[in-house]
């Protein structure tokens, strides 16, 4: 070096020891001029191969673009002037050394690619290059020292010619690089012929600067904008290009197909080899080769993880470049720290050294936070394209996969595999470089603690890992707690649910104290387990904050007990303890990570198997060719439904003319709905050939409704056409139910046509059908759900000779016998074969299976036309049993209609929002508590029963912290802060000792009392560690106590909520409040107020002992608290609404994923494969649109933090600087040590606040629903009727007026009647007379408007509610049974004895089916009792009633009648066992009631006739009609 230049490289008397430090001119000339050269060389040929893959378009030529070529030019042009100056210097014979030959033409050739790159980049898109603007700053840098030297040097005036030249040249390129580096924070405008952007909102990452990109200045806009007003969805970015489900689904699609092509080329290669003999379908050869294959080919699958990583790997790998610069970068700052001490020991070094130092602490610190964070973008990113990539392929899969492939993996399963397995994947990213980062961390860590403290650093390692088997062991323990526990709530869920759907039987029979102690009981359970977890994470943390310290206090004690020469000094000391701090993440990541492996392989496993099932062959089904004249053929054809299977269909040969309408009978499980699914190509065909010509429309057997509104449903994607629509909809008796619907054809149908009845679910499915115009229709027994009369209107009108179908080829499979002679070919199937043939008349004559099928059918076909099977149809939607007035909706009268209208929005609210207790996670009811008041008359969507819950936006309110302080208990909430302060005192303690103890004077050479250092070390320690333990303990149960209250609090209110509530609240709802909202307040919060003390004491202990060691630091705290303050609050607001979005918008992609699987058979003959592939990318998207912004607002917030962070790490370091006479270099360790572990604590802190905000919202909708408002207490102590009242079993009804709700109208007005005891009264009316109503006032469900009823002349309004429910029995309309035991049913209290119930059970004729089960009473009853017939539902109900046997029974007949035998069963045993008691009923059979003593005809909700039944019939009026109607008369 001296040699090239003439003069020395390096002389340590100029650079470092004076105050006034230079570097030699040598030094300058090469090492300073030659580092950005270097730079810029080492990255020029990445970046260009870079460049080369990805074009963007170019961009025009632009100012700024000439302005940087020039500048750069002139730049070449002024270093080759000093090159042809040194020249000049040889032919003066004043050779300069070879330095002034080398650098300037280094530095020039530089300066020219330089220029030539801005050309290149402009070419390629680039708007803003990050090479350079390193390059250009670097080049600043570097011209620093220089400067400073020649502005000296001037000053000093040793003016020479030569230098002169020299100089000028160099302030000019000064100059230029300055300008150089400003310009290239600017951005160019974007490239031409890129892609055109129509984006309304596109997001502004692309077109941001170097700079901004890497401190992510461009997602300021959308943190103010969230500051400023709640986002919303239209505030959202779109989504990148890159990002976009259907580039990413593309790209790994790709690379999916080609594994599989590799694994096939190497079959067929196999194959071939073996096969050549069994090309002649030698069926025993066929199956030598398979058996040959199978053992050739165990290993080989096409493996989904190289597809992943070929599409996913190269950008990751950026990502890991990041991370292993930032780790390298992380032990960087303990080395200056060292530096630092060693500095203010030394007590006559220059002070530069120190200023130099805290420098470059900062800078260190500034990089390594952006490039952490960089590193970070680049992880999620990738998780958040593999979650995309994922579940875009199993969603395309799920389309194509074959029926046995559906069959071994259910819906669930593969919503599961969307939902649970990518989301693995994606959380697996952020951890997956610790593979690799965390032992190079562990071993560079104790490479320098070695340096510093020799092998005892062995014993503090030797801690460490003794640690981790018991975090692991602690870690098991924990998953097996949580399993036990998830499975406690799913119980107390499951119980909820029932109570919830069942609440108006169990206000009618007074169970609910019952009810309300099993939940309790379950309850008690969940807490138990989660007691224990406490104390399992209690000592984990104790683990975790100890770990550190128990390191630090082995490896010290070992290191001054082995030889008294070793001295623990603070340089030794704070360095290795910020060693140990960088030590403790990967060592407790390392085990995560691992687990977190293990369960993302299983998850591969998972998604590999699903994705490598067959799919179906779309040629198995010819489109093209066809036999001329005829719309579908099959010759020979056998199909199964798998490969294994028997085949379904045998030898079908079937011809069917274009046009004509064929249709299929048989009986059931003949093979008729198989033969339409081999004709859509379903099945596996194993044999013949099928032909069907053209489009096909197919309308299931089990309709299949999607998730949209009616006209969606209908249109299936098809264009609007106004006259042919109507036309369909009336052809389809679709009009009334149009009118019904509250919406009209906008109305939102429900998942799976929940507010549908499935008559009506049919009907839109033909109506789809019937749209969409194919050449062939397909219709598998689309009349069997509709009512008779519609059935022959739509066979009339649509299918029909003379419906909207006819010149169509339609192929109906059909039970109905009625139709069969207006078809014109009937095909028999029995038994997978076609057996018959023919025309109606041909068929008959031939006297074979169908006309014996016809035999057999024809006596049934009566009785199906005399029951109206709607009623069924609703009474699927009864089970809801939300609304009080729905007697018979199978009514038409218009006050029916009303109510039955309610009914149904009602539902269609109810399926909108309770379908997904996730979406409601963040929604609060309208503040506004009242029920909503009278239906106004129609106006289209807008009418609603139930109200939509507000989302709660912006701050949440102090109150509801208080209200949780509450619930914990004030005075423990302040022990647990007084702890949380005495654990950080005792831990500044321990290191303020530490620091002191390294202060101490030397005695010869070794350090006095060292057992009392390091016991009182210890101690101290020790404390902190056990108050950790109290304190995290104390927060467990104070938590614990606060879940118990809150959901006591809402279990009671819930219990003695009136029935009005119900009505208008949808069970999602509250439900939602029981499961989602007390789980964040048992699990979530109490950990997370754990964190935020932890951090927040933390941040506080650090500012104290910074300030304390260097007062002047308290000046800069207000800024850096203001900045930090602002962060926080711009990050919280954003980023909270951005949560809520991103879980309200996930639901929807999970949600339209089963309906796709479900209906995967209509879609595909619909041919909407496209349309629905591109509705899920539009999902993703959507989800994505709010989950980027989320990723990128933590960014945001850690790249301002950490900033924070840096500054107080800065500014800890310059005060000790500047105090370095006063100060000890103990303290100085202490304080700069400190500072450097805050930036992770504030980090922390910020992220709890917005997670505390978020989830106690929580406390909040819980607190809500505990206070709504309670019908009359239970029990009145001083009012409560004798025991064996009511004796007489009089009733009596003053000017009784009663409604449903506050606002509503009267639905009983002044009734005046009296019952006498004994006496039997039927009430008969028609829909809406008011006939349940008078039940449930005598219940009191309904509470009196004015007037009174009596009983045995006690005001019923005076007594407690049990005790008036408990006296009187009901036999409900619907029978309600809860999943438990039998007996459980009939007597939750267990008041009765075994022979009791026994007796009840035969008198109901249950005690044959009963004693034949094995469990006799303890007979489990499923949820709903759905492993028992309703007609023994309705016997169970009517044995409750004869258990509490009490004197006044109402018997609430069932609408549909439940089967006769059954129905005469009840009558009888009630004439029998109820002959002295008074019998109300309410009856809609009037044979029942006519031998009554009296007949109660209600009109409108007043009464109208009130006689004996001989006397109102004489008398011809309302009572007579209603018998003549019902042919009784």
């Amino acid at each position: 070096m001296d040699v090239l230049c003439g003069s020395p490289f390096w002389d340590s008397n100029i650079t470092l020891h004076t105050d006034s430090p230079d570097l030699t001119p040598c030094f300058q000339n090469t090492v300073l001029a030659g580092i950005p050269c270097f730079y810029f060389w080492g990255a020029l040929p990445f970046y260009v191969y870079y460049l080369k893959r990805n074009k963007r378009g170019y961009i025009v030529l632009s100012a700024l673009s000439k302005f940087k070529t020039v500048f750069a030019l002139v730049l070449w042009c002024v270093s080759w002037s000093n090159l042809f100056y040194s020249f000049h210097g040889i032919i003066q014979s004043k050779t300069p050394p070879p330095v002034y030959f080398v650098m300037p033409l280094i530095v020039g050739i530089t300066m020219l690619a330089a220029m030539l790159l801005i050309q290149y980049e402009r070419l390629h898109g680039v708007q803003s290059s990050g090479i350079l603007f390193i390059f250009w700053f670097l080049c600043v840098l570097c011209a620093l020292v220089p400067l400073r030297s020649r502005i000296i040097g001037a000053s000093a005036a040793q003016d020479q010619l030569e230098d002169r030249f020299r100089n000028t040249t160099f302030y000019i390129y000064c100059v230029l690089i300055l300008i150089e580096l400003i310009l290239s924070c600017v951005k160019e405008k974007p490239p031409f012929f890129s892609p055109v952007n129509f984006d309304p909102n596109p997001c502004p990452e692309l077109n941001a600067s170097f700079l901004s990109k890497m401190t992510f200045w461009w997602f300021t806009s959308m943190a103010i904008q969230g500051y400023k007003k709640p986002l919303e969805d239209k505030d959202l970015w779109s989504v990148n290009e890159d990002d976009k489900s259907e580039m990413v689904v593309q790209r790994l699609q790709k690379e999916w197909d080609k594994q599989k092509q590799e694994v096939q080329q190497k079959k067929d290669v196999v194959y071939t080899k073996t096969s050549n003999h069994a090309m002649n379908h030698v069926v025993d050869g066929l199956e030598e080769t398979e058996i040959l294959l199978s053992s050739n080919l165990k290993q080989k699958k096409p493996s989904f993880l190289k597809a992943l990583l070929r599409t996913f790997g190269p950008y990751f790998l950026i990502g890991s470049m990041f991370k292993l610069i930032q780790d390298l970068l992380s032990f960087v700052n303990p080395q200056l720290l060292s530096v630092l001490i060693s500095f203010v020991k030394n007590k006559n070094a220059p002070l530069w050294w120190g200023y130099l130092i805290a420098a470059m602490m900062f800078f260190s610190a500034v990089l390594q936070t952006i490039i952490l964070h960089q590193h970070f973008q680049y992880c999620f990113v990738t998780g958040m394209r593999l979650r995309t990539g994922i579940v875009g392929m199993i969603y395309r899969k799920s389309l194509v996969i074959t029926n046995s492939a559906k069959r071994s993996s259910t819906v669930g399963e593969i919503v599961n595999l969307m939902s649970v397995d990518a989301q693995r994947f994606m959380d697996l990213t952020t951890f997956l470089n610790m593979l690799w980062s965390a032992p190079l961390q562990i071993c560079l860590a104790l490479y320098f603690l070695w340096q510093a403290l020799g092998p005892s650093v062995l014993a503090g390692v030797a801690v460490m890992v003794l640690l981790i088997p018991l975090n692991a062991v602690i870690a098991l323990r924990t998953r097996a707690l949580q399993v036990e526990q998830m499975r406690y709530k799913d119980s107390r869920i499951k119980l909820m649910n029932e109570i919830l759907s069942g609440i108006k039987v169990l206000k009618l029979y007074a169970w609910e104290t019952s009810f309300a102690d099993k939940v309790l009981e379950i309850r008690k359970n969940e807490l138990r387990v989660l007691k224990k977890s406490a104390y399992l994470n209690a000592l984990s943390t104790f683990a975790w904050v100890s770990a550190p310290f128990l390191v630090a206090l082995t490896t010290f004690a070992v290191y001054v007990s082995v030889d008294e020469k070793n001295v623990l000094d603070a340089e030794k000391a704070f360095v290795s303890l910020s060693l140990f701090n960088l030590l403790r993440f990967p060592l407790s990541m390392l085990p995560q990570v691992a687990s977190n492996i293990a369960q993302a392989n299983v998850s591969l496993k998972r998604i590999q198997y699903f994705l490598s099932h067959d799919e179906l062959d779309p040629s198995c089904v010819e489109t093209k060719l066809i036999t001329p004249g005829y719309a579908v053929t099959v010759k020979e054809g056998t199909f199964s439904w798998a490969k294994g299977l028997e085949p379904a269909l045998k030898d079908i040969n079937l011809l069917v003319p274009t046009g004509s309408l064929v249709a299929v009978v048989g009986h059931v499980g003949c093979g008729k709905s198989s033969l339409v699914s081999a004709l859509l190509g379903e099945m596996e065909k194993l044999d013949g050939e099928a032909a069907v010509k053209g489009s096909v429309a197919y309308v299931p057997q089990l309709a299949w409704i999607q998730n949209a509104t009616l006209k969606d449903n209908i249109l299936f994607g098809h264009l609007y056409h106004a006259q042919k629509y109507q036309t369909i909809l009336e052809a389809c008796a679709l009009q009334q139910d149009l009118e019904m619907l509250p919406g009209g054809d906008q109305t939102e149908i429900g998942e799976k046509g929940i507010n549908l009845s499935g008559g009506q679910r049919q009907r839109v499915s033909l109506a789809r059908a019937v749209f969409s115009d194919a050449d062939v229709y397909l219709l598998d027994d689309p009349l069997s759900a509709v009512d008779s009369h519609v059935a022959k209107h739509i066979f009339d009108k649509v299918v029909g000779p003379e419906g909207i179908l006819k010149g169509k080829t339609r192929i109906l499979v059909t039970h109905s016998i009625t139709f069969l002679p207006q078809v014109d070919h009937i095909v028999v199937i029995v038994d997978g074969k076609i057996s018959e043939m023919g025309s109606y008349q041909g068929l008959l004559q031939q006297n074979g299976s169908f006309a014996e099928f016809l035999r057999n059918y024809a006596p049934d076909e009566d009785v199906e036309e005399d029951e109206p099977t709607i009623v069924e149809d609703e009474e699927v939607l009864l089970a809801e049993d939300t609304l009080s007035n729905h007697t018979d909706l199978a009514d038409s009268e218009p006050v029916t209609n009303e109510v039955r209208k309610q009914f149904l929005r009602q539902l269609s609210v109810i399926s909108s929002d309770g379908e997904c207790p996730s979406k409601m996670s963040t929604k609060r009811r309208m503040c506004d508590k009242k029920p909503p008041e009278l239906p106004l008359p129609k106006k289209g969507p807008s009418e609603k029963l139930i109200q939509a819950e507000a989302i709660e936006t912006g701050r949440v309110k102090m109150t509801v912290f208080w209200q949780y302080v509450k619930a914990v208990g004030p005075l423990v909430s302040l022990f647990i802060c007084f702890l949380y302060c005495a654990q950080n005192a005792a831990s500044v303690g321990a290191n303020v000792w530490l620091s002191d103890w390294t202060n101490q004077p030397l005695v010869n050479g070794t350090q006095q009392n060292v057992k009392m250092r390091v016991g009182v070390y210890a101690a101290l320690g020790l404390l902190q560690g056990l108050i950790v333990l109290i304190s995290s303990f104390t927060l467990a149960m104070g938590g614990i106590k606060a879940a118990r209250s809150l959901h006591l609090g809402l279990l009671e209110n819930k219990l003695h909520t009136p029935q009005s509530f119900y009505d208008t609240t949808p069970i999602g709802r509250i439900i939602n409040r029981f499961s989602k909202d007390i789980y964040v307040i048992d699990e979530v919060i109490p950990p997370t107020i754990l964190m935020f003390l932890g951090t927040f004491f933390n941040s506080a202990s650090t500012m104290i002992v910074i300030i304390a060691s260097t007062p002047f630091f308290a000046v800069v705290i207000v800024p850096l608290a203001i900045l930090y303050f602002f962060a926080q609050r711009f990050y919280v607001a954003t980023s909270r609404q951005l949560k809520r979005l991103e879980s309200v918008s996930r639901s929807p992609i999970y949600s339209h994923f089963s309906e796709t699987v479900t209906g995967a058979s209509v879609i595909r003959a619909y041919r909407r494969e496209k349309n629905f592939v591109c509705l899920n990318d539009m999902k993703v998207n959507s989800n994505q649109k709010s989950y980027y912004p989320g990723i990128v607002s933590n960014r945001w917030l850690g790249v301002r933090v950490e900033f924070v962070g840096n500054c107080i790490v800065f500014f800890a370091a310059l005060f000790a600087v500047l105090g370095k006479d006063k100060l000890n270099p103990g303290l100085v360790g202490l304080s700069v040590s400190y500072a450097l572990q805050v930036t992770m604590a504030l980090n922390w802190m910020v992220r709890m606040t917005s997670d505390l905000e978020s989830n106690i919202v929580a406390v909040e909708r819980v607190k809500e629903y505990s206070e709504t408002e309670i019908e009359a207490p239970w029990i009145i102590e001083d009012k409560r009727p004798s025991e064996d009242w009511p004796t007489q079993g009089e009733v009596q009804f003053a000017n009784y007026s009663v409604r449903y709700r506050k606002g509503l109208d009267l639905v009983l007005k002044e009734l005046s009647l009296n019952v006498q005891g004994g006496e039997k009264v039927g009430i008969v009316g028609r829909t809406g007379a008011g006939k349940s109503s008078m039940t449930l006032c005598l219940f009191r469900i309904l509470e009196a408007a004015e007037g009174e009823i009596k009983i045995d002349g006690l005001r019923i309004s005076e007594i407690g509610l049990h005790d008036l429910r408990s006296k009187l029995t009901i036999i409900p309309q619907d029978p309600v049974l809860f999943s438990g035991t039998l007996r459980m049913n009939l007597d939750p209290f267990n008041k009765y004895s075994e022979e009791e119930i026994w007796k009840a059970l035969e008198l109901s004729h249950l005690k044959r089916f009963v004693s034949s089960q094995p469990a006799m009473l303890d007979y489990e009853c499923a949820e709903g009792g759905e492993n028992l017939s309703v007609g023994q539902r309705q016997l169970v109900c009517l044995a409750r009633a004869l258990l509490r046997k009490t004197r006044i029974l109402v018997l609430d007949e069932a609408t549909a009648a439940i089967d006769l035998e059954t129905d005469d069963l009840i009558q009888m045993t009630i004439r029998t066992q109820f002959e002295n008691c008074t019998v109300l009923t309410i009856a809609h059979r009037l044979n029942t009631i006519m031998d009554y003593t009296r007949v109660l005809v209600l009109d409108k909700g007043v009464i109208a006739e009130f006689d004996t039944p001989s006397r109102l019939i004489a008398s011809r009026g309302i009572f007579y009609g209603m018998l003549k109607d019902a042919g009784l008369a």
